[in-house]
């Protein structure tokens, strides 16, 4: 089973992603990971990236598609995946098709999360994050068991640098420009499932994530 899970900033893709994971037994993959990893260990496209995100620049796309195919070659995704944060516009979108039918393989679902706008400002500036193991927390929907501090780490939570009101809404006019069309491509294609997720109808990422899993498994 291959998953793409889609949605502006906030609405909870992480939170669900990581649910499924356990229920599905997928691994969940985030841009951010890929990023990060091909960038610790060195590798030509962690080079490349760091040159950009040095200049300011955004990542091209072929580097970004190229980090994605290397890892969705990984043993582990054998049997599937999550994707979490790709692709984010038509022309990655496009590329993943080719990626997956160069392995016989195919996008079985995309997870739409919808969530009110007000109540997404609401969550991001709520978030938080281990600057140890990169868990993140939200003050709202997923607290920590004491106060601000990691369950896993011990160590104090701190707030993403880009979590700003200011920074948000070019987030999500980003997202509604170039994302939002990636979800109507996709829905052409049959395989979108949308979701409200939201305290106003108090619907949380353990009940979409369970009436997820229990259609696949049914």
């Amino acid at each position: 089973m291959n998953i793409i899970m889609m949605g502006a900033q906030g609405t909870g893709k992480g939170t669900v992603a990581g649910l499924l994971k356990n229920e599905l037994n997928l691994p969940h993959i985030s841009t951010g990971e890929i990023f990060r990893k091909n960038i610790q260990e060195g590798t030509e496209l962690g080079k490349i990236a760091t040159k950009y995100a040095d200049e300011g620049k955004l990542v091209p796309d072929e580097v970004t598609n190229e980090m994605v195919k290397n890892r969705l070659a990984e043993d582990d995704c054998k049997n599937g995946f999550i994707l979490d944060g790709y692709p984010r516009n038509l022309a990655q979108a496009k590329e993943l098709d080719k990626i997956l039918a160069e392995l016989n393989t195919k996008v079985d679902m995309v997870v739409n999360l919808n969530t009110p706008t007000d109540e997404i400002v609401e969550r991001v500036m709520a978030r938080r994050e281990c600057p140890k193991c990169k868990r993140v927390y939200n003050m709202i929907l997923n607290k920590p068991k004491n106060g601000e501090i990691c369950d896993d780490c011990g160590v104090e939570l701190t707030s993403r640098v880009d979590d700003t009101e200011e920074k948000l809404k070019i987030r999500l006019d980003t997202f509604h420009t170039q994302t939002k069309p990636v979800i109507d491509y996709y829905r052409e294609h049959g395989v979108v499932r949308d979701e409200e997720i939201s305290i106003s109808i108090n619907r949380f990422a353990k009940e979409v994530a369970e009436d997820i899993v229990a259609d696949i498994k049914a």
